[in-house]
């Protein structure tokens, strides 16, 4: 199960062991384009690992021993766990940091001077934070508007993110799902394979030069079967599905990709989205993870990131079901989430309900980046809304609506894979 541990303040979350029951098994992996033969060819170039097993035994974890019987075989696939042994912080925090520590008259004066000039804050949790970076604090410049609501934020948050994760790493630590055994850590092994190029931005490139699908003179979805090899034209220009009881292995570019059981797709860029309009399916649930525009992606030049506007031509109206919930990831920049509450959500007639925080930690339980931390946050803001439609067709559906908790905690291990999000299922 996903969910390890449930509190009143969120939970704690076990995203490598989601991956895993997926279902990620193929029936016969010779049946299909590219099918797998050699375990140690996937375990070298992919992040999931395979091995061989009868049909009815329990899903293995790598290096478990492969049973081979007179039962019709199949391959089985689970999610590399070394992505997922972050043992150490990215960066350690200082004592200081990790508790609210007793402070001198002297500070405190430095601290009520600074805040004198933004009287309207006070309140214990922004004093200890600011008195934190006029510690750290290096340069003499005036805080710009940007880190003053960066400032304003985190200080309204900082409470409920540390005695929420506190009690959920408490609960982990009982459990035996964290271990704060330094020792114990240091003897795993936490060798993550270099640069893994899954090759999804260079398809969606190419998807952009096919030419433009019309809803007449096109098929709105690609069935996956057993003996067809898909051309990746029509994988990329229509929803492909798999409705099979098994995974379906598809092959793009010369990269193998592994389809879970039961599911749709449509791979494209955000520009070509009318193959999913043509799929004529609305939907009770939509998550949203923007390319957001930060420096660190302009410097990396790892993906391209999105306007504002271009962000507000998603066809969320068109794709919601009644009631439909929509949750959009947000970073810790307060022009993204103003954004998000003020012009994005009343623009696809979505009401804002709650703001809920990931929280990323190690497996000994210690937050990957200090909590008070100038630079990044250990935690990422997800937006909830409800779209917001038709008055009758939504009072028909009003009694299956559960009520959205004002802020709950996601917790757990990231992956070390860039941009991983934790499962929202579970909860």
């Amino acid at each position: 199960m996903s969910v390890v541990h449930r509190l009143t303040a969120g939970w704690l979350v076990d995203h490598l062991s989601f991956i895993n029951q997926c279902g990620y098994e193929i029936c016969d992996s010779f049946a299909y384009p590219g099918g797998v033969t050699s375990t140690g060819d996937c375990h070298a170039t992919s992040t999931f690992t395979a091995t061989f097993s009868s049909r009815d035994d329990p899903i293995p974890h790598p290096g478990d021993a492969v049973e081979r019987e007179s039962k019709t075989p199949k391959m089985r696939y689970v999610f590399r766990e070394e992505f997922f042994d972050i043992s150490k912080p990215h960066i350690a925090a200082a004592p200081a940091e990790q508790l609210c520590c007793e402070v001198s008259l002297t500070e405190l004066i430095c601290v009520c001077l600074f805040i004198f000039f933004f009287s309207s804050w006070i309140d214990m949790d922004f004093f200890f934070f600011a008195l934190l970076i006029l510690q750290k604090r290096k340069r003499k410049c005036v805080f710009n508007q940007g880190e003053v609501d960066a400032l304003e934020y985190h200080s309204k948050i900082r409470k409920l993110i540390w005695e929420g994760t506190l009690h959920l790493v408490q609960e982990g630590l009982k459990s035996g799902f964290l271990h704060c055994s330094t020792a114990e850590l240091d003897c795993r092994k936490s060798v993550v394979p270099g640069h893994i190029g899954c090759g999804l931005a260079e398809l969606c490139e190419m998807a952009k030069q096919f030419p433009a699908v019309n809803e007449s003179d096109h098929q709105a979805v690609q069935v996956l079967d057993d003996e067809t090899s898909i051309p990746e034209q029509d994988l990329l220009s229509c929803v492909t599905e798999n409705s099979s009881n098994c995974a379906k292995i598809v092959v793009l570019m010369g990269q193998k990709y592994l389809v879970p059981p039961k599911s749709s797709f449509l791979l494209s860029d955000i520009s070509c989205l009318q193959p999913l309009l043509n799929y004529k399916k609305r939907y009770d649930v939509i998550v949203i993870d923007p390319p957001w525009e930060n420096k660190s992606v302009k410097r990396s030049n790892r993906y391209s990131h999105l306007s504002s506007w271009q962000i507000k031509q998603i066809p969320v109206p068109a794709l919601a079901a009644p009631n439909c919930l929509v949750v959009t990831w947000v970073t810790n920049r307060q022009k993204h989430l103003r954004f998000v509450k003020d012009e994005l959500y009343p623009h696809w007639s979505v009401k804002t309900l709650a703001e809920w925080h990931w929280v990323k930690i190690t497996r000994a339980g210690e937050f990957v980046l200090p909590l008070d931390s100038l630079h990044k946050k250990p935690y990422e803001v997800l937006v909830l809304g409800r779209v917001q439609g038709d008055v009758k067709e939504a009072l028909r559906k009003s009694e299956d609506v559960l009520p959205i908790p004002e802020h709950k905690l996601i917790v757990s291990i990231p992956c070390s894979l860039h941009s991983h999000k934790p499962p929202l299922t579970g909860m």
